[in-house]
């Protein structure tokens, strides 16, 4: 079989396309006899299936737009997911006829796209067992994974199935793709599909990262030309991935959200923005008589130049209607920009989870915005942000609620400061758990006690917080309930007032600064 001589990976200096999508700039000299060119679309960590920003940026049907339209002048175009698309999102975590609808909608707007290849994302692991077994079920793409197993019930461990009328279909540990041109020349592709272990469930188990994907390589590689990666890892991991095995010409990774072209030896790794901000395309063109492999990479913005795709937006607004009678319950417009941040708001799980972020500075201050500020300070558990993005741009009221899509009440509880410092310990100490909290007026000082608007905590004290409802329910914070004797008085807000709903006081907060 013909083996690769060399992989050369050349990064795109040009663009490929102008300003009108439908009129390419030439690539010479990568067409002509005995040249196969193939496009490789990527996109990565897409929670959302409309645009954001008020339609400005993003949206699945602009990626099928861009899809169809490259595919029209070359049959050998394929879309794939690196990762990330079920959870989290505002729609997943709504109802539709009673039942959580948990990724659903990403499921229904992906198969309409025709996707031709897709990977775990540590967040397809935020569902329960049967949602994602639901999810598996109803996606009609194929997907691929070398170091991900299911831990059945009865602990056996195997791979993850599609479980349909004519039988389960097991997710292999490696895929394969054969292109041919139209003169019959054809160059052969095998995948492996990797995810970071950033989120243990008991449901799943991950294999070690490297040893796996060296033992799936080794399973695809004698029946292709060219092995490519299909990543859910941290940059690091995609690195060392690339070091590990330096014959895999193109890693198509994400997880860190942020667009990123970086090259490791001969390989080239690309991360494309979350949401569809952008997508990658990657121009792979082999040619036959050196055997050599060029791969050309350039980034996509998807903003308001770029058509919705009339089908896929079909199902898209089908989806936003459920979207919109949920949120007009609660803010009229929900398109009106409420604030254009001069900083990115920091959303990401690991950062709110870890330390005090500046969107916790907004969410907790809006706390206490809600009662005028008539409060010494204000908590909420990091656990109910669940963007897990950075929000930049102009913010919508949609954005806020994918920030906090649980909603809740805003208490006004007197605490005596004996209870305050253990709530504050304990919050510390679940660093890297949704208990971790995020707050307003509290601080510590350098010996590490605790300051309530720049004081030390007086632990004979009763200090009025604003608290999220959910604190008061001990599920967090297992002794913070209603009936703890250093509970002093709770004050819950009547439904015409702000702190009625936490996201109606962070809307109201953001559109008065």
């Amino acid at each position: 079989m013909n083996r690769r001589i060399l992989l050369l990976p050349v990064f795109a200096l040009f663009f490929l396309y102008s300003c009108n999508l439908l009129e390419p700039i030439p690539e010479a000299p990568f067409y002509g006899k005995g040249i196969v060119t193939i496009k490789f679309l990527q996109v990565n960590d897409v929670y959302e299936i409309a645009p954001l920003q008020g339609g400005k940026y993003g949206g699945m049907a602009r990626v099928a737009y861009v899809r169809d339209s490259i595919k029209e002048r070359n049959p050998n175009t394929f879309l794939f997911m690196a990762g990330d698309f079920l959870n989290p999102s505002l729609l997943g975590n709504l109802e539709k006829d009673g039942e959580p609808i948990r990724g659903k909608q990403m499921i229904e707007v992906m198969n309409a796209m025709d996707f031709d290849l897709v990977t775990f994302g540590n967040h397809e692991f935020d569902l329960t067992e049967n949602e994602l077994q639901e999810r598996l079920n109803e996606s009609t793409f194929p997907w691929v994974s070398s170091n991900v197993l299911h831990v059945t019930p009865s602990g056996a461990k195997q791979p993850f199935e599609t479980k349909l009328e004519m039988g389960n279909e097991p997710i292999s540990e490696y895929k394969t793709l054969f292109v041919k041109d139209s003169l019959g020349n054809e160059v052969r592709f095998g995948f492996i599909g990797l995810t970071l272990d950033s989120n243990p469930k008991e449901y799943v188990e991950y294999g070690n990262i490297y040893k796996e994907a060296k033992r799936a390589y080794d399973l695809v590689y004698p029946k292709v030309d060219f092995v490519i990666g299909l990543t859910h890892l941290t940059i690091d991991q995609d690195h060392q991935l690339a070091k590990e095995l330096p014959e895999i010409p193109l890693i198509m990774g994400g997880h860190e959200h942020v667009s990123n072209l970086e090259r490791e030896g001969n390989t080239v790794i690309a991360k494309a923005d979350a949401n569809a901000i952008s997508m990658y395309i990657h121009t792979l063109v082999y040619n036959l008589r050196t055997q050599v492999l060029y791969v050309n990479s350039k980034i996509m913005y998807l903003d308001e130049k770029v058509p919705l795709q009339s089908n896929v937006d079909r199902v898209v607004k089908k989806w936003n209607e459920v979207l919109n009678t949920e949120l007009s319950t609660v803010i009229p417009n929900t398109n009106e920009v409420i604030h254009i941040p001069k900083v990115p708001l920091d959303g990401t799980d690991s950062a709110n989870r870890s330390t005090q972020t500046n969107l916790g500075d907004k969410v907790t201050e809006a706390m206490a915005f809600a009662y005028n500020y008539n409060v010494d300070a204000a908590l909420v558990n990091s656990g109910s942000f669940r963007v897990d993005d950075m929000l930049s741009g102009r913010l919508t009221s949609v954005d806020i609620f994918r920030v906090l899509p649980f909603g809740g009440s805003v208490l006004k509880v007197d605490m005596k400061g004996n209870l305050l410092k253990e709530v504050l310990d304990y919050g510390k100490s679940q660093r890297g758990k949704g208990a971790y909290l995020q707050r307003y007026k509290i601080t510590q000082s350098s010996s590490g006690n605790w300051l309530i608007a720049g004081k030390p905590l007086n632990y004979n004290k009763v200090y009025t917080i604003a608290l999220s409802d959910f604190l008061l329910k001990g599920l967090d914070i297992p002794f913070l309930t209603r009936n703890n004797s250093g509970i002093v008085k709770i004050y819950e807000p009547e439904e015409s007032e702000l702190a009625y709903d936490i996201r109606k006081s962070l809307i109201n907060y953001l559109k008065s600064i």
